[in-house]
């Protein structure tokens, strides 16, 4: 094989990687799939994730559940992430098979990165009976539509958020700013950006590739051109995303209104 040869397949790879660890962070829910800890027969239940800065799926699920004694016994799961909603042909659309080890974590930021998420997870959090739970991934299967299907092993698929500690400690400051102050810019984003209906847009999450919209039950997610690693460099790819949503050279953009971002 040529170098350029080879260089040209390390591109697509990378893109493939990239678009599945996109479509695991833009979807709010999954199919979970454990072994019944009693027969062994599969069993495939609705969960609400969210991911940590590495692309790797969060869980907070009740040791009353089904799934959850399952995991307490065989840690091994399946989780389908379905990127076809809204689709005329659903089998046109992208989705992903991850598979890997369930587990329970503490990871610093974990519990209120998913909390950001789900809201009314909020409520349940504290319970005795709920934990959180990391999946380890180990393999990840991606149909992006008819033909499109490939593997990506789990190494290539996290993603390397080493260096992007200081933009996790000021993730919250970040939101709530965000939030608080620049409502509009948000709903440009879903609107202007996403061609989504206006609505009540939150920021929900900032991490090194991109950041996560909610409005009630719908959720979204934009790409950021540069990967970030502190908060200075997230600021500077919200400002462009506020830039592109105006389209206007003479728009009001954030670099005016948040220098303290």
């Amino acid at each position: 094989m040529s170098a350029k040869a080879s260089q040209k397949d390390r591109k697509t790879q990378a893109e493939l990687v990239t678009q599945a660890r996109f479509l695991a962070r833009s979807v709010d829910r999954g199919s979970l799939a454990t072994v019944m800890r009693d027969d062994q027969w599969p069993y495939a239940s609705l969960v609400m994730i969210a991911t940590c800065y590495n692309g790797s799926p969060l869980l907070l699920i009740s040791e009353l559940a089904e799934h959850t004694q399952n995991i307490l016994k065989d840690q091994r799961c399946g989780l389908l992430i379905d990127g076809t909603a809204g689709l005329d042909t659903p089998l046109t659309g992208s989705r992903i098979t991850l598979t890997g080890n369930l587990q329970k974590t503490e990871g610093s930021g974990f519990l209120e990165r998913y909390i950001r998420r789900h809201a009314d997870a909020e409520i349940y959090a504290g319970f005795a009976d709920f934990a959180l739970y990391q999946m380890t991934v180990d393999r990840v299967h991606m149909v992006a539509g008819f033909g499109e299907i490939h593997w990506i092993s789990g190494e290539a698929f996290r993603f390397n958020a080493d260096t992007a500690t200081a933009l996790a400690a000021a993730e919250a400051d970040i939101i709530d700013h965000m939030n608080d102050d620049h409502g509009d810019a948000i709903t440009l984003y879903a609107t202007n950006l996403l061609s989504l209906p206006p609505g009540d847009w939150r920021l929900t999450g900032v991490d090194p590739e991109g950041c996560d919209l909610k409005a009630a039950g719908t959720v979204a997610r934009l790409a950021f051109d540069q990967i970030v690693s502190d908060a200075e460099q997230a600021r500077a790819e919200l400002v462009k995303l506020d830039n592109k949503a105006r389209n206007s050279n003479d728009s009001l953009v954030l670099s005016t209104l948040c220098p303290q971002l």
